[in-house]
């Protein structure tokens, strides 16, 4: 069934790869078909009438199954169980008022349960042919005992009740280990030396038994304790990967993902106010806080350099969403910060004041590093523009500044607005950098329309009309920066007009 179970499991994910590898993954024909070639692979796979394979929904409701069966109450609360507790591996359970023993399994992508299961009795018929032919043979052998007693009675009397005895001591305490001397050269000799060679077969049979058990119970074990260790330093989807196949992790890939930067501002002089053992302890509770929401958002962090935070969306598992994952989880941490601040304000301490940036690109992934010491990383272009983004939320005065391709998919989900064209160190073309809000009021709502006339207005060289549109956007929403800054820029071209080259794009020459 094990095997079985991960015929099955690898079928699923190739149906669910073809469906993503052409773009198929958002139609519901396609992922019904998909479904329904999952069923017909578990029925081509189910060998005997007492086999069952199904699968449950994340409502503990029967999506797929290769024969008919019903539910009780009782049985499906017990599967529900093993289902919200995320248990894999072997169960037993009762079906249909019949036991039986299974191999359970999750497939993410339908959010399903699957069972592989066999009739208690037929799993474990094996088991018991063993032990009876265990059973015939031992009881075969004492009656040729006996046999032999009262035939040999006499002279063969005490060897063969030595015989005996040893036996009975195998069969009431399992003892293994009894021998029988042989004291004479003849038949009853050979019997000596032939039945001590048989127990003593039968123990090394029961010792490699027992050896299998405990090693199997040792590895599980072990299995438990490693993901448990390396889950604090590695991200769960990584471990999983790498027991399922180790080879494919020592391999970089390279994979569209979203990289978000989180750094605090000014954090060398804020951590003046605090002796060591409470800086320690407030960044532990800052970093706890913002690393639970990007892991909520399906984030994996890659690193924390000092106070920074860099994180990644999209490897090694990818998701449809992870650019927009990324915006939302930039957006929550700040929303986090202004509770925490008050915390801190409440201590008497100076607040914390955070910039993000958000990419979104190709990078290579993968572990990196040398055989001692190797990170499951990203590197990239589109990392280093990332951290470029990061460092443009202070010049700007934003909390979150993203790219053009995020805003490509978060644009229309939420309220967003261009901030500038930006050249940043170590690029030689222009980036359109964006900012959002979950939401706004409607005075920031006409604030920024108005503003994305002005920008129109600005990249037509038009200065004075742009900067109208910009002081309005002022009257609108006071004390914003990024008009004011705008304002500026038209007073200087209105008063000496930029060259011919001019395209509107700033050239940043600091990081």
């Amino acid at each position: 069934m094990s095997f079985k179970s991960e015929e099955l499991l690898n079928y699923a994910d190739n149906q669910w790869n073809l469906l993503v590898s052409n773009g198929l993954s958002e139609e519901k024909t396609y992922i019904d078909a998909a479904k329904k070639a999952i069923q017909s692979y578990a029925a081509s796979i189910v060998k005997s009438r007492t086999e069952l394979i199904f699968a449950l929904d994340e409502d503990s409701k029967v999506v797929m199954k290769t024969s008919n069966f019903r539910l009780g109450i009782e049985e499906k609360s017990e599967l529900f169980t093993y289902q919200k507790e995320g248990i894999s591996g072997w169960q037993s359970m009762t079906i249909d008022q019949k036991g039986r023993v299974g191999y359970g399994f999750f497939f993410k992508p339908f959010g399903w349960y699957i069972l592989v299961t066999e009739d208690e009795a037929a799993f474990y018929k094996a088991s018991r042919d063993i032990l009876e032919r265990t059973a015939v043979v031992l009881a075969a052998t004492i009656f040729v005992s006996i046999l032999l007693l009262v035939y040999f009675s006499g002279f063969l009397t005490r060897p063969l009740t030595k015989v005996v005895h040893a036996m009975k001591q195998i069969i009431t305490n399992n003892e293994l280990s009894l021998r029988v001397p042989v004291e004479y050269k003849d038949e009853i000799g050979a019997l000596a030396h032939t039945f001590n060679i048989m127990a003593g077969e039968l123990e090394k049979a029961y010792s490699q038994i027992k050896q299998f058990a405990f090693q199997t119970v040792l590895a599980q074990k072990n299995e438990h304790k490693v993901r448990n260790i390396f889950q604090k330093y590695v991200p769960k989807d990584v471990i999983d990967t790498i027991f399922e196949n180790p080879e494919k992790m020592l391999v970089g890939d390279n994979r569209v993902v979203a990289i978000l930067f989180s750094d605090i501002r000014s954090f060398t002089t804020i951590s003046e106010g605090y002796m060591p053992d409470e800086l320690v302890s407030v960044l532990n509770r800052y970093f706890e806080i913002m690393v639970d929401i990007i892991i909520s958002h399906h984030g994996v962090i890659d690193k924390y350099i000092g106070d920074a935070i860099m994180a990644f969306f999209g490897a090694p598992v990818k998701h449809p969403d992870d650019a927009v994952e990324a915006v939302y989880a930039a957006l929550e941490m700040q929303e986090a910060l202004l509770k925490f601040n008050k915390d801190l304000i409440d201590l008497g301490k100076t607040p914390f004041k955070t910039g993000i940036g958000v990419n979104y690109g190709v990078v290579t992934v993968g572990n990196i590093g040398s055989e001692k010491k190797m990170d499951y990383t990203i590197i990239g272009d589109m990392v280093n523009l990332g951290s470029r983004l990061e460092g443009l939320t202070k010049p700007y005065h934003q909390d979150v500044i993203f790219s053009e391709s995020v805003f490509r998919k978060i644009g229309s989900q939420l309220p967003c607005r261009m901030l500038d064209i930006v050249q940043v160190k170590g690029k030689t073309k222009g980036e359109s950098i964006y900012t959002a809000r979950r939401a706004i009021s409607p005075a920031e709502r006409k604030g920024w329309d108005y503003h994305e006339a002005a920008m129109k207005l600005y990249y037509k060289r038009e200065f004075s009309r742009a900067a109208k549109y910009f002081m309005a956007v002022q009257k609108m929403i006071p004390d914003d920066y990024i008009a004011g800054m705008y304002i500026e820029r038209c007073r200087k071209y209105i008063k000496k007009a930029p060259s011919a080259e001019w395209s509107g794009i700033e050239i940043l020459t600091s990081k």
